[in-house]
């Protein structure tokens, strides 16, 4: 499969593509290693991915923060944030919980 900049015979690289955000969405050498991205509508970066197979996901709540994020290497973390916008829990596919209430230290 051709990659966009060969599509497009560019000769000229880095080739980039920016959304109308100014957001880097996506990149080209002159070696055919491309990736893409994707963004939300507050410009979080929802989506990740390269041309030798990897991607990463993410999820955002109101506030931005990442509360979800998961990869093509099978790793997974999500967590949740007070009205403060302070993490008060976090666990993730290797196995860590760190639950934080609003008067304790970080508990595994």
């Amino acid at each position: 499969m051709k990659t966009i900049a060969q599509q497009l015979n560019i000769t000229e690289f880095p080739f980039i593509i920016n959304d109308e955000n100014r957001n880097e969405i996506y990149y080209e050498n002159s070696d055919g290693f491309w990736y893409k991205r994707e963004f939300d509508e507050n410009n979080n970066q929802i989506y990740y991915e390269t041309s030798e197979g990897f991607w990463d996901k993410s999820e955002f709540d109101e506030n931005g923060n990442r509360i979800y994020h998961e990869n093509s290497t099978g790793f997974w973390a999500k967590s949740e944030f007070d009205e403060n916008r302070n993490e008060i829990y976090y666990e993730d596919s290797d196995g860590i919980i760190k639950n934080q209430s609003k008067n304790t230290q970080w508990n595994n």
